[in-house]
């Protein structure tokens, strides 16, 4: 296999988790350099990797285990939200694992020319799958209301409205050097801060191009329908806003809710669990932050499958 060019966040926490043996089938959600699917594989495992972003499914046909017979890599093209239907053309409805790594990868930010970072000046693009609409097309297009919200619900930005009002009249917008110092002006940035405050907005606008926490809800309940009994889910969050998701999601599923206060009445009893929690969530530790920083961010939450029928799959 070909070195990966990037670290995986909390490799071995995540195999832990998710426990590969040989003969195992696992769903590697989002595929990026491969480095969770390359452990799982020396695991003895067969990987089912997805990744929307072209440029790492080309890279993912080099490797070797794609040639195999049969193959211990299976390359899915598309989204993960997608995973049921794409399985099931590959003949796969039960799997032993579904491994996700939400967000952006290492290798998108640190390419110029996908617009994702404002490290170094690239076009205004955003797209993991490099197609629809770009940053670009919703900055200069969208109304400033629109774009408010979009940094209110997304960045968590406190002023958004004054940097919507701050984008469109600087529009049109093509770069992120351009995007990143409209930002900055409109917040009052002062250099050597120990965050720059156009990180927040970046983020937002990344999140609505590639509709990330829609696809993040789908995949969770893609994974409840596809994990077999005893079947392992591990899913590393980057923000706030994917972790609140999946905590919910794993609070819902295995029944955490139900009953939380002693003072309120008995609810009626609901559907049975289909989770249970392996442990508390996992973040980084200080060998691992200074070995990759970007990793400062991670939380590893991971539960096993129950035997009971998934519930009914949510609508986005």
């Amino acid at each position: 296999m070909t070195s990966a060019p990037h670290i995986p966040v909390l490799l071995d926490e995540v195999i832990s988790a998710l426990a590969p043996e040989p003969g195992a089938v696992i769903v590697d959600a989002t595929f990026g350099a491969g480095g969770y699917s390359r452990r799982i594989i020396q695991a003895g495992a067969t990987v089912h990797a997805f990744d929307r972003d072209p440029d790492a499914i080309a890279a993912a046909r080099a490797w070797p285990e794609t040639r195999e017979d049969p193959p211990r890599l299976v390359l899915h093209p598309r989204r993960f939200s997608e995973m049921v239907a794409s399985l099931a053309e590959a003949g796969v409805s039960r799997v032993d694992g579904v491994v996700m790594d939400i967000g952006v990868s290492s290798m998108q930010l640190d390419q110029a020319d996908r617009g994702f970072a404002f490290s170094s000046d690239g076009p205004l693009d955003m797209r993991m799958a490099q197609e629809g609409e770009s940053a670009a097309d919703f900055l200069n297009t969208a109304p400033e209301a629109s774009i408010a919200d979009v940094l209110y619900h997304y960045g968590e930005e406190r002023q958004s409205r004054r940097v919507a009002r701050a984008i469109v009249a600087a529009r049109p917008l093509q770069t992120t050097g351009q995007l990143a110092q409209v930002v900055r002006k409109a917040l009052g940035h002062r250099p050597g801060a120990p965050k720059d405050p156009a990180t927040r907005s970046f983020q937002a606008i990344r999140i609505h191009v590639n509709a990330e926490l829609d696809e993040l809800r789908a995949a969770l309940d893609a994974a409840e329908t596809l994990l077999r009994p005893g079947g392992r889910l591990a899913v590393v969050s980057f923000h706030s806003l994917e972790d609140r998701i999946v905590k919910q999601f794993l609070r819902d599923a295995s029944g955490a809710l139900a009953n939380a206060s002693r003072h309120l009445p008995q609810s009626a009893p609901g559907a049975a669990p289909t989770f249970s929690p392996v442990a508390k969530a996992v973040r980084p530790g200080e060998a691992e932050l200074l070995h990759n920083p970007r990793a400062r961010s991670a939380t590893l939450r991971a539960a096993i499958r129950t035997a009971a029928p998934a519930r009914e799959r949510r609508v986005a």
